[in-house]
């Protein structure tokens, strides 16, 4: 990956490196009927659009069935890891919001390298040196805000910090998610917001909850004015009715690419490289945008109501840095917050 921010992105890529070589294949070449058997999916994405992948792939492959592990991307590796420890990764292909995680599993060789022919119509930002993984869409952290109990929202992080909206914002946990927790490794290293942020947060009594989704459904609800959210959740609340408007702060914001990856000790590398196939695919990258992310594959639209990267201001950090301070990132919040 070659700019930084996209490096550092999470959203959530493809994972692949193999002791023989780097292969390269592509779904057109691959016969359908050859592939088969089961596929153990692990992944944090919600379980909406999980289901809708898996529809839309066991279309073109019915043959596979496809059995899938779902829960904040913390908690997805850590259960990867017990395996490896116990000796016996079950996942055969893992999408998770950012690469920062995938790095800490390419280190620890449980990446498969695999070289996609659906890469050439993807930017190298979002594409792994090594073929390890590979970024799957675009995802921005906002401010999701409650168009009822909000009437004129500023459009800057330093809102989260006013006396006017103690105890009125909520924010996920970086703890179990993996978009806060990049979110909070991205945020603590700018000049204007640092850890001090966060200390201030925690003085407006900030509420703290688990994932993304559940910090939107208190804004949604308008138990709270302000919301910590990635933005494709954000509008697709607002497209449901509720009364949500989406801010992007004119600090920046922070953006992952939820990759996706093979994980090296697959026991069905035919299906997990057509799975991964399908979701760089413009097929599935189209199927991404009916949900509402904004795609990688540059002829596949991105939905109304998202902007473009072009258009917002990027936060970004060294992947290296926050790679390697990410578990002391999040000792540091849960010292702040105490949870």
């Amino acid at each position: 990956m070659k700019k930084n921010w996209l490096l550092n992105a999470c959203l959530v890529p493809v994972l692949l490196l193999s002791a023989c070589g780097t292969e390269s294949s592509s779904g057109e070449e691959r016969k359908q009927g050859d592939v088969g058997g089961t596929l153990e999916f692990y992944t944090s994405q919600p379980d909406e659009d999980v289901t809708k992948l898996i529809e839309g792939f066991n279309k073109k492959y019915p043959g596979v069935e496809v059995k899938a592990f779902r829960s904040g991307t913390e908690e997805v590796v850590g259960k990867v890891q017990a395996e490896k420890r116990a000796g016996d990764v079950k996942a055969d292909v893992m999408l998770v919001a950012d690469s920062v995680t995938f790095e800490k599993l390419k280190e620890q060789d449980l990446l498969l390298s695999y070289k996609s022919k659906e890469i050439e119509h993807i930017p190298d930002d979002f594409v792994d040196d090594d073929y390890m993984y590979t970024g799957t869409k675009m995802m921005a952290t906002v401010l999701a805000v409650n168009t009822t109990n909000v009437k004129e929202p500023k459009e800057t992080w330093s809102v989260l910090t006013d006396k006017k909206t103690k105890g009125k914002a909520v924010m996920p946990s970086p703890l179990y998610s993996g978009a806060a927790a990049y979110n909070v490794g991205v945020m603590s290293r700018q000049k204007n917001l640092n850890w001090d942020f966060f200390d201030e947060l925690k003085k407006n009594d900030m509420t703290v909850v688990q994932g993304n989704g559940a910090a939107l459904k208190a804004v949604a609800s308008g138990q709270k004015d302000y919301g910590l959210v990635v933005d494709y959740l954000a509008l697709r609340a607002k497209k449901e009715g509720s009364p949500i408007e989406l801010i992007y702060p004119k600090e920046g914001v922070p953006v992952i690419t939820e990759p996706v990856g093979i994980m090296e000790g697959t026991k069905n590398e035919k299906a997990a490289k057509a799975f991964v196939d399908y979701i760089l695919s413009e097929e599935g990258q189209q199927l991404s945008a009916n949900l509402g992310y904004a795609p990688i594959r540059q002829e596949v639209e991105a939905p109304d109501g998202l902007k473009s990267m072009e258009s917002i201001q990027v936060l970004d950090s060294p992947l290296s840095e926050l790679y390697k301070s990410r578990e002391e990132d999040k000792e540091r919040f849960k010292r702040i917050f105490g949870n």
